[in-house]
């Protein structure tokens, strides 16, 4: 296959991908069809089964794609720690960030979507958990666990602590989203404020003395 109809491809499985997303999240699985998704793609229906042997092969791409790149992003905004970085500019840095990318109304309703198809779809809720929460937590850990051996911070388990931490930051603003809808989502400086307080409330429990 030639380079150029390699790119062709890839471009059009991206329309694919981002079309049958904008259905998934606006009609659901059972409410979106194979059609549609030709359709909004302008492609044939033969185009995406060429790409997708069927909806579901497709629903997984989708989900994955949307929650894979919400974490390659963060990954990509946030450093990790060298040592010389303060913890409190770090850990801010750090809730800020990732409660500025998560936090957005297609990445809620990208929850909404799995935990509604969770028991059709069980390896969603793995994915997700996997690309989203776990990938965070490993990635504190490894900072704990350098801040703890500079003598910043004392905690028993660095993972423990990851975890701690994260939904600290994410626990309450993702909970009011989900069950609240959009709306709930807080401006820009609300969540500046409540990653300030997280990072206070976790620095009070675990600073060296």
């Amino acid at each position: 296959m030639s380079n150029g109809a390699k790119t062709r491809m890839e471009r059009t499985r991206k329309l694919i991908v981002g079309a049958a997303g904008d259905l998934f999240l606006k009609h659901g699985f059972l409410g979106t069809n194979m059609d549609e998704i030709a359709a909004t793609a302008d492609v044939s229906k033969q185009t995406v089964y060429s790409h997708f042997h069927n909806k579901e092969a497709l629903f997984l791409e989708v989900v994955r794609s949307m929650t894979g790149g919400a974490g390659d992003e963060f990954q990509e905004q946030v450093a990790d720690p060298d040592g010389e970085q303060p913890i409190e500019e770090f850990l801010l840095d750090y809730a800020t960030q990732l409660l500025t990318i998560v936090m957005t109304p297609r990445l809620m309703q990208v929850r909404r979507l799995v935990i509604a198809e969770v028991e059709r779809f069980p390896q969603l809720g793995e994915a997700l958990h996997e690309r989203g929460p776990m990938r965070s937590i490993r990635r504190l850990a490894v900072a704990f666990t350098r801040y703890t051996e500079k003598g910043d911070i004392r905690v028993r388990d660095a993972q423990v602590a990851g975890a701690f931490f994260n939904w600290l930051v994410m626990g309450g603003p993702v909970n009011d989203a989900m069950l609240l809808g959009d709306g709930a989502i807080p401006a820009r400086e609300a969540l500046k404020a409540h990653a300030e307080e997280a990072v206070r409330i976790f620095l009070a429990a675990h600073r060296a003395t």
